[in-house]
């Protein structure tokens, strides 16, 4: 008898914690096993400001999918950009372009999101954003180069539009961005005898009137004092309305000279969604409890790109934030529904109570509410680092961010490029693949197709 195929999208959290799952639950003969994914590392997403900033280097946070001591998963290189429920087929663009369908008997849908834009004049062609690995390296580049292109300049517009930083994104991903590449340029400074530190803006902005609001008022204020004590100009009820290359225009009327803008408000669920042609919530998927999906045998959905009903909130309606912790502890209960379904047996419901936030800012400066406790500075930061740390899949992984984290606090940074900058860097919509996915109708056509020849 032919084995059960499984197809798991995605190697984030949710992704890889339920193909972790499987290879410990299931046996070789129960299943076989595959996952798509780009690149054959999860990255650990919360700290790739940190990368941005160089206190960890890139390799720290992506940790490898091929050490585990139980690895049988064949990984599929490239993205999945369609799915035609019906055919049960899954339409795969492997790394080098060619388009390849795989069938499957259950699929997993885990693959994730990407940063949410708006129609704002020249935002996709002159934004940069933090949602991969790419996009953090070639930031942390870009900051550096507009330093030593201000240094060697002797053109005061020109200084000034380099030496302008504006993030838009009040949320966690902005703060911390903003916060961590504050820090960076506050110490590179010294090693440029040319420059003046007061030359150097940098503006956080967001159209909410509070800046992280799921904090609460309190330990949101500490954050903004930390920001502006620094320097940082932060501006609330703000957004872009037009951006350039050289300059942007903010919805209040201001025109900042500037050459980085830094895009992080707010995610949208993968555009791969879009292409299975079924119900959705605010963009993301519309699942039941156990995450299966509706009138779509075989399919389950999780993490950030399914509306997980959020049991534990007690409130109709309410689904589960777009957060590591959900990811994680969703991809473990579905794992274990999927097996339950192999071997006809009940299913049962995703419930979790939210464990807390934290918000690293760099230094020793924090701002975390763990189990509802509100921290601030040290304390708060050993809580963010602690949880980050102990987060991380293996002990190499593990090794290589505290042997940084140790590094970067007794020796500072060397402020070097990589040179990846040397030509016109990858547009927003470029680096997260965009244009990428198929329509449903470009999905239908295509799995249609074989079954006509049949």
């Amino acid at each position: 008898m032919e084995r059960p195929r499984i197809l798991v999208v995605g190697a984030g959290f949710a992704g890889v914690e339920c193909i972790r799952r499987l290879e410990r639950g299931l046996a070789p003969a129960e299943a076989d096993i595959a996952l798509v994914t780009p690149n054959s590392y999860q990255l650990y997403l919360p700290l790739l400001p940190q990368v941005a900033s160089g206190v960890l280097t890139p390799q720290s946070v992506a940790v490898s999918l091929r050490r585990s001591s139980r690895h049988r998963t064949r990984i599929i290189p490239g993205s999945a950009v369609g799915v035609d429920t019906r055919a049960k087929v899954c339409v795969i663009r492997k790394i080098t372009g060619e388009l390849v369908d795989q069938p499957y008997d259950h699929l997993v849908l885990a693959p994730g999101s990407i940063t949410r834009t708006f129609d704002i004049p020249g935002l996709t062609e002159h934004a940069r954003g933090m949602k991969t690995l790419a996009e953090a390296t070639h930031l942390r580049d870009h900051v550096i180069s507009q330093l030593d292109l201000a240094d060697a300049s002797e053109d005061e517009a020109e200084r000034a539009s380099r030496l302008c930083f504006v993030v838009v994104g009040g949320g966690y991903a902005g703060t911390e961005t903003a916060a961590c590449l504050q820090r960076l340029t506050h110490h590179a400074v010294k090693r440029y005898p040319r420059l003046d530190h007061r030359e150097i803006t940098w503006h956080l902005l967001d159209l909410a009137p509070k800046l992280m609001p799921e904090l609460g008022d309190s330990l949101g204020r500490t954050a903004l004092d930390v920001l502006r004590r620094r320097g940082i100009q932060v501006s609330l009820g703000v957004s872009v309305a037009k951006a350039g290359p050289t300059e942007v225009t903010l919805t209040d009327g201001r025109v900042l000279p500037s050459r980085t803008l830094i895009w992080t408000a707010g995610v949208a669920a993968s555009p791969l969604i879009g292409t299975l042609g079924a119900e959705t919530v605010r963009g993301r998927l519309l699942v039941t409890p156990e995450m299966t999906v509706p009138d779509a045998p075989g399919v389950f959905a999780l993490g950030d790109a399914a509306a997980v009903p959020d049991l534990a909130a007690g409130q109709e309606g309410a689904v589960c934030p777009p957060t590591a912790q959900h990811a994680l502890r969703q991809g473990r209960v579905l794992a274990d529904n999927l097996i339950a379904t192999l071997r006809n047996r009940p299913l049962r419901p995703y419930v979790h109570k939210d464990l807390g936030l934290v918000v690293d800012l760099g230094g020793t400066d924090a701002v975390s509410k763990p189990l509802g406790v509100p921290l601030r500075g040290l304390p708060a930061q050993a809580v963010a680092r602690g949880y980050h740390w102990s987060a991380l899949r293996t002990n190499v992984a593990k090794t290589r961010v505290l042997t940084n984290w140790l590094l970067n606090a007794v020796a500072g940074d060397d402020f070097v490029r990589m040179g990846l900058r040397a030509g016109k860097p990858p547009t927003l919509r470029e680096f997260e693949h965009g244009d990428d996915y198929l329509t449903p109708e470009q999905v239908r056509a295509r799995t249609a197709a074989p079954r006509a020849a049949d």
